[in-house]
């Protein structure tokens, strides 16, 4: 099925049943002595329209190379080294042609990057690079797409657009910036906007406005969201679902509520703990996970977790867990998990 099939696909609504976004086993494996580098080590979840799911972990964990690499904007060699199926309302994506996977980008799936000033061009207005999508997807002409680029500016709370528009990145503050890189991933109503933490350095007032914002276009759109963070607290806000990577896979995955009532996995159970709350005797005394994740060419032969693991047999160390099925919408990886 060609992009052009696959946009009009998704603008016809959700087909029967499929999720909008389908990972399975995803993989990204880097050749190297003694053993490959597994920097995504079997990604497998689904995503529906309108749904919120949390991808959290610690910094290097392999949440960001999951959303490149689902949106196929790794850069080679390691784009020619992932392996796994990403389906878009049941179209494989994987093994299209670039050219058609280009025209699928910003137009049915989109992003927000981590990093608004190094991901925005520094010479070309702001206006301009909202534009350009709705100029190459939609077809508009500069007059209109200039319009909808000052419409986009409004809609994500930027006050006096026009001049906005005519500014380039380095005038405008980080909450400014990040509201940009947000009307350009949405410029064309995309299906899917992933996310990737997207009030990073931020302080806390605009990173509730940002957050606010997703959702209020999300409800609007209708889209889906990836939204990708280590801050625990912003999933528990704004995700339906949600999914814990560590070194390279997802080792928990459940409910929003059902995780942070009762995570099962030592890893997810210790970074909840980690949670900085009021009550606490001593506000500065928060539990820590103890050790450091293992770097991808280092990690042992059974569950990558068992050398930080309070709870780990000898079964931990000598063979990874599979990610099963525990109970409705709950996925586990561990061979020694908390009881539900």
């Amino acid at each position: 099925m060609t992009a052009a099939a696959t946009s009009a696909r998704m603008d016809a609504g959700p087909a029967q049943q499929v999720p909008l976004l389908s990972v399975r086993g995803l993989e990204l494996h880097v050749p190297s002595s003694p053993q490959a580098l597994r920097l995504i080590d079997g990604v497998s979840f689904d995503l529906d329209r309108g749904e919120t799911l949390g991808l959290v972990g610690e910094s290097g964990s392999g949440k960001t190379l999951t959303a490149l690499s689902i949106m196929r904007l790794l850069e080679p060699p390691l784009s020619g080294l992932v392996r796994g199926q990403v389906a878009l309302d049941g179209v494989e994506v994987m093994a299209l042609p670039e050219g058609e996977m280009s025209a699928l980008r910003g137009r049915v799936l989109s992003m927000v990057f981590q990093e608004p000033m190094t991901s925005l061009n520094p010479v070309m207005t702001v206006g301009r690079q909202i534009a350009e999508p709705a100029m190459r997807h939609l077809g508009l002409g500069a007059a209109a797409a200039a319009s909808r680029a000052q419409e986009l500016l409004r809609l994500v709370g930027i006050p006096d657009p026009a001049r906005v528009a005519a500014s380039h990145p380095h005038l405008l503050s980080g909450g400014m910036r990040q509201r940009a890189m947000i009307a350009t991933a949405i410029a064309c109503r995309p299906a899917l906007l992933i996310a990737d933490e997207p009030t990073t350095a931020l302080d806390v007032t605009v990173q509730a406005q940002i957050l606010e914002l997703l959702g209020d276009l999300q409800r609007e759109l209708g889209s889906a969201i990836l939204l990708i963070t280590h801050d625990l607290a912003v999933i528990a806000e704004n995700a339906h679902r949600v999914a814990v990577m560590y070194a390279g896979r997802i080792i928990e995955e459940a409910p929003v509520d059902a995780l942070f009532a009762g995570a099962r996995h030592p890893y997810a159970r210790g970074l909840l703990a980690s949670i900085p709350r009021i009550e606490r005797a001593r506000p500065d005394a928060l539990p820590e996970i103890p050790g450091v994740v293992p770097a991808p060419g280092e990690r042992p032969a059974g569950c990558a977790f068992a050398p930080r693991c309070a709870r780990a047999a000898s079964r931990c160390h000598a063979e990874a867990p599979p990610l099963v099925q525990t109970a409705p919408r709950h996925r586990l990886a561990c061979w020694e998990p908390f009881d539900g």
